[in-house]
């Protein structure tokens, strides 16, 4: 995260741009600031970025949000971990029927 500020000095119009659209996307709006936040999570937890998860995780929590937020985020991706297994399990069955 350190890291961060050498874009902007690379490129500070670009670098700016992207921090305003993160701010105006997740304030209050039509969503709620905390549903904007839970959402974050939950994308978070799928892209697995840590630091996206350690922010958003910290912004939830000031808007409100509880721990069951973590849990829903955490029971997405492993759905999502049983699904990518089922379809290995159908890859290694159509390999097995073709050879």
């Amino acid at each position: 995260m350190k890291r961060l500020s050498e874009f902007s000095k690379l490129s500070p119009d670009v670098f700016n741009a992207c921090i305003n659209f993160d701010k105006k996307t997740l304030s209050a709006g039509k969503l709620s600031a905390k549903l904007k936040e839970l959402i974050a999570i939950a994308v978070a937890h799928t892209t697995g970025c840590p630091y996206c998860i350690d922010i958003h995780t910290k912004g939830a929590k000031k808007a409100k949000a509880t721990k069951e937020a973590i849990m829903v985020a955490t029971a997405l991706k492993v759905g999502s971990a049983l699904a990518h297994g089922a379809h290995g399990v159908n890859a290694l069955i159509a390999f097995d029927e073709s050879n």
